[in-house]
């Protein structure tokens, strides 16, 4: 999957459209969590079945999208499934296991996107702007970035996502695309041999020299520091004794 995104251009009624939006996705996502608090037996389709009980239940949830409002209730099932596995996890040698707290799904308070998957939404002709055909009445945006969408087809684009920011809303498309990348073999083969003398020996007669050498030449370097310290410091007191025997033979000159 890659993930491209625009800067969007609209009407402050049209932004003021798309905050409801995000407010409505919030709304779905949080009464899912709830309901599945209260039935712990419900799973991640008991969830998708109570968007349209929302739906019914709610004017202002019945104008979103409904695939907008699954995509709602499957981010209430990531967190869920995200603390079961927290909590499956056995402790190993390797320390997979999660420590102390193991992540329970919180209400949400500042969620800043909305999703859609493949309704609700049409690209123009050009692809420079979309249109959202719920009834939350966000209308055409226009796209502004330097991706082009006109290289992928329209059942590559699976996800749309409306997201708030400080600087300003955006539109990110999830393109699925095979991502391949073209290697030529140079038609050699490496061969690695593990000795006791070179830690690594290529085919190439390339060796790399073992570290056990290291560990003893800094012991000597260690040693070798210590010795031109002492060294140092034998200098520095000659010279004071020099100094001070200097000093004392010129006071006892002026003292006579």
């Amino acid at each position: 999957m890659i993930v491209f995104e625009f800067k969007v251009k609209a009407k402050p009624t049209q932004y003021a459209a798309i905050d409801e939006a995000i407010q409505t996705s919030q709304f779905v996502r949080n009464k899912c969590l709830r309901y599945w608090m209260d039935n712990e037996d419900a799973s991640k389709y008991d969830l998708n079945k109570y968007c349209s009980v929302l739906a019914k239940e709610f004017s202002f949830a019945s104008k979103l999208n409904s695939q907008a409002r699954q995509a709602s209730a499957e981010r209430a099932w990531t967190a869920i499934s995200r603390f079961y596995e927290n909590c499956r996890k056995v402790e190993t040698c390797h320390g997979a296991s999660v420590q102390g707290k193991k992540g329970f799904p919180r209400f949400k308070k500042n969620c800043r996107s909305v999703e859609y998957k493949a309704s609700g939404w049409k690209l123009s002709e050009n692809r420079k702007a979309i249109t959202f055909t719920d009834k939350k009445c966000i209308g055409r945006l226009k796209l502004k970035g330097t991706y082009d969408l006109n290289f992928y087809q329209l059942d590559q684009i699976k996800r749309v996502r409306l997201v708030r920011r400080a600087d300003g809303y955006y539109a990110q498309f999830a393109v699925k695309v095979d991502v391949r990348i073209k290697t030529q073999p140079t038609g050699r083969a490496i061969g690695l041999d593990l000795r006791l003398e070179q830690s690594c020996r290529l085919t190439a007669s390339q060796r790399t020299k073992n570290l056990r050498c290291l560990s003893t030449g800094s012991v000597k370097l260690k040693g070798s520091y210590r010795e031109h310290k002492l060294a140092a410091i034998c200098v520095l007191e000659q010279s004071l004794q020099g100094f001070l025997i200097k000093f004392s033979g010129q006071i006892c000159l002026k003292l006579v």
